[in-house]
């Protein structure tokens, strides 16, 4: 049995868009988030496991939102809760481009780059060290309910995928871009509809089968 955690933030969780802050809206169902698209494809032999968390950021605590939200402080329990791991996904760096933390593209990346090398950590893998798929989120859309949040930021997610690469190839990682798979929705510009969760799905299942043959 492969064990595959994903680890990202509302986008894994399976949030849909909203028009606006007020609007309350149930996550995507089991089978209809991408990672749940995922496990249906692999079928028999993986078992898949969602660490979606809304607003979490790659290393940063949030002033606003709380400290919970710093994805490098949660993710050494989470491997140690999951572990024996194969394969970690991450996919986080949407939050990171908020206006409260000033974050350049650069800084993103290496933010990703340290949840990556805590999780290729020999003491969370198997017979052999897990392997890391670090996947870009696609770029930031029409802003509507998060405009004010996101200034600037469709500017910087142009930037990431570039940086997320290069890091991804330092660390000796697997890369996805889903920005050339996928497009956020016109309803927020940050949240994907469910046809893109299932094009996301499809092809993530399709690089880890890849990765862990």
């Amino acid at each position: 049995m492969k064990t595959i955690l994903c680890f990202g933030d509302s986008n894994t969780y399976g949030h849909p868009p909203i028009a606006s802050l007020a609007d309350i809206q149930p996550r995507y169902s089991i089978t209809e988030r991408w990672p749940g698209v995922m496990r249906q494809r692999l079928g028999e032999g993986y078992w898949v496991i969602e660490e979606g968390l809304s607003a979490r950021t790659t290393v940063f605590d949030d002033p606003v939102e709380g400290k919970h939200k710093n994805g490098l402080s949660y993710l050494l329990p989470c491997l140690e809760t999951h572990a024996p791991l194969d394969l970690v996904t991450i996919m986080l760096g949407t939050n990171d481009m908020k206006v409260r933390f000033s974050a350049p593209a650069f800084d993103i990346a290496w933010g990703v780059a340290q949840l990556a090398t805590l999780a290729m950590n020999p003491r969370f893998g198997g017979e052999k060290p897990a392997q890391v798929l670090i996947i870009c989120p696609p770029r930031v859309g029409k802003l509507t309910a998060f405009a004010e949040l996101w200034v600037g930021g469709k500017e910087k997610s142009e930037a990431l995928a570039v940086q997320y690469r290069a890091q991804a190839e330092t660390l000796g990682c697997g890369f996805l871009d889903a920005g050339e798979i996928i497009t956020a929705s016109d309803i927020d510009g940050i949240h994907f509809d469910k046809a893109e969760h299932a094009k996301l799905g499809a092809a993530v299942s399709d690089k880890v089968r890849q990765m862990l043959e």
